[in-house]
């Protein structure tokens, strides 16, 4: 029952919504340019979605790489500024600078570093993502119980020992919300880039079809990376969910 409660509330909101745009595009006499309907909307994306489907391949092929690898950064760093002060106060000022420059001004300057291809996409997503990550699981690694650590030391347990099964595992369901947090807003380093320069991606779908001002196949290429976007992130969430299953309220709402 609870299982199909969590599926009926999106698609009630997603209903409720549509209908609020269906009447606004009817009623309000706003060109079609401006706001298709549903009705054209759906017909751009039946008629177009091998072409969506295609570049939503090459759009969730670089989320994947850069929230990899994001991940991965973010958690080493985490590790690195808990257990070395020297590194966190040299290492600090560099990741808020990081987060302080808006990644669309970064964008034209990673294409030209690193091309048009996916690796500058990768490289924006990781600027996007890493910082959730280093945030959520260093703040986790510094509020394990002490408790914890204490009967790990009376036991004889060596520091290695501690990081593996206390710290880490204390440290988990922190990380985990950082992780989802990070798959949230992961693609929009992939979109951004291929507005800035691209072959291919949903974010080129989209900016080609401004400059041919075919509103419904934009709409039709956001609601593929909406349902994209949605559909990793609920992945995501059942993976830890089944990994953190002693603390599955930390990961997910009630």
């Amino acid at each position: 029952m609870r299982g199909a409660s969590a599926i009926l509330r999106p698609l009630i909101t997603i209903a409720v919504l549509v209908g609020i745009w269906a009447a606004v595009a009817r009623y309000a006499a706003i060109p079609a340019y401006l706001l298709p309907s549903p009705e054209s909307v759906a017909t751009a994306l039946w008629h177009n979605r091998l072409v969506l489907l295609q570049n939503a391949g090459t759009t969730l092929a670089e989320t994947l790489s850069g929230l990899g690898i994001g991940t991965v950064l973010g958690a080493l760093i985490a590790l690195l500024i808990v257990f070395s002060p020297v590194a966190e106060r040299w290492l600090m000022p560099l990741i808020l600078l990081s987060q302080a420059v808006p990644v669309f001004a970064l964008a034209p300057l990673l294409v030209l570093w690193f091309g048009f291809g996916m690796a500058s996409k990768v490289v924006m997503s990781v600027l996007i993502i890493f910082f959730p990550i280093t945030a959520a699981f260093s703040g986790g690694l510094r509020r394990v119980d002490r408790g914890w650590l204490d009967l790990a030391r009376t036991m004889g347990a060596s520091p290695l020992s501690m990081l593996r099964h206390v710290r880490l595992m204390g440290a988990l369901p922190a990380f985990g919300s950082g992780l989802l947090v990070a798959t949230a807003i992961a693609p929009i380093g992939a979109v951004v880039g291929e507005w800035v320069g691209a072959s291919a991606g949903l974010g080129y779908v989209m900016l080609n079809a401004n400059a041919r001002i075919e509103t419904d196949l934009m709409f039709a290429a956001l609601i593929v990376l909406a349902a994209m976007t949605m559909l990793l992130w609920a992945l995501v969430d059942w993976v830890l969910h089944r990994i953190l299953f002693w603390a599955p309220d930390t990961t997910r709402s009630a």
